[in-house]
């Protein structure tokens, strides 16, 4: 399988780096690094009514979108469980 491109909007940057610790910054990032070789992997589910996918990390969430056409994976947003989904 090819390998995906990774692109991580500016919004999801900086809710990465408000992460409060620094062993949940490297999960998350290392998580988001292997979307490039699986962008589906086990446990990514697809949202309903919008072309998104997300995967957990810990109390974590990572929204993002997978256009097969060009081999590309966009990071949409990063945050806790409880208000990832919102849409702030």
């Amino acid at each position: 399988m090819a390998r995906y491109s990774l692109q991580i909007k500016k919004s999801a940057r900086k809710e990465l780096e408000s992460i409060a610790t620094k062993v949940d910054r490297q999960r998350i990032i290392k998580r988001i690094e292997s979307l490039a070789d699986d962008p589906r992997p086990p446990g990514a589910l697809k949202l309903s009514g919008l072309e998104r996918y997300r995967i957990r990390q810990g109390h974590y969430r990572i929204l993002y979108t997978i256009e097969d056409s060009v081999l590309v994976v966009q990071v949409i947003k990063i945050g806790d469980r409880k208000n990832v989904y919102s849409s702030k």
